[in-house]
């Protein structure tokens, strides 16, 4: 996805979310903590924006404020006082993360689990086709929790068991929890943007 000058200020602030390189072990943030700031709020006369491959912008007007690097397993969010409105999701491969927007204002993140080589996730906009609280995969006879469809042939958003080493089949993977607040904010139609990133993305062995 291009960004334009103004979105510079994003992606620095995003920046250092990399993932480490964990211990397998490592706990959940499952809600704002210690290592959860105060949001960042960009003034309306300098909103940074999003430009996505369809051409479509999206002024960012907030971020969620993560002091320490996100682990596997790990997922934030933070909607208090951020108003209704539309909804989209950006997936970050190179990074390994996903944050879902509403009304531009940044409200969940996580760590992901994506495609290898051999099945790589695809990268672009899509728009949900399908939502299920409970499905199972014809392809590879496995549960998808909390599915959310983006393409005929069956890459979805679901819930997974987000370790260390570990891939999807092309599907992005995220932690059972985060998974069921993202089911429960988004609808059919919304769109979910996938990119590259400023790296290729390793690999990994897959999983369900």
């Amino acid at each position: 996805m291009a960004i334009v000058a103004a979105a510079l200020a994003v992606a620095a602030a995003i920046a250092w979310r990399n993932v480490p390189n964990p211990s397998p072990a490592t706990a959940n943030a499952t809600a704002p903590s210690a290592a959860f700031g105060s949001r960042i709020f960009y003034p309306p006369d300098s909103t940074p924006v999003l430009r996505f491959p369809n051409g479509q912008r999206e002024a960012i007007r907030s971020l969620l404020n993560v002091r320490t690097p996100m682990q596997f397993g790990d997922y934030v969010w933070d909607d208090d006082a951020v108003p209704h409105g539309p909804v989209w999701i950006r997936v970050d491969l190179a990074r390994q993360l996903v944050s879902v927007f509403r009304a531009g204002h940044e409200i969940k993140s996580a760590v992901i689990l994506y495609g290898t080589d051999g099945k790589p996730t695809p990268t672009g906009v899509f728009p949900i086709l399908e939502r299920a609280r409970a499905h199972r995969s014809n392809l590879y006879d496995a549960e998808m929790p909390f599915m959310l469809r983006l393409t005929n042939d069956g890459v979805a958003i679901h819930a997974s068991k987000v370790r260390e080493g570990s891939a999807t089949h092309g599907c992005i993977g995220i932690p059972l929890d985060f998974a069921r607040r993202v089911f429960d904010e988004v609808k059919r139609g919304d769109l979910v943007i996938i990119e590259a990133g400023a790296k290729s993305p390793p690999s990994g062995q897959p999983t369900a």
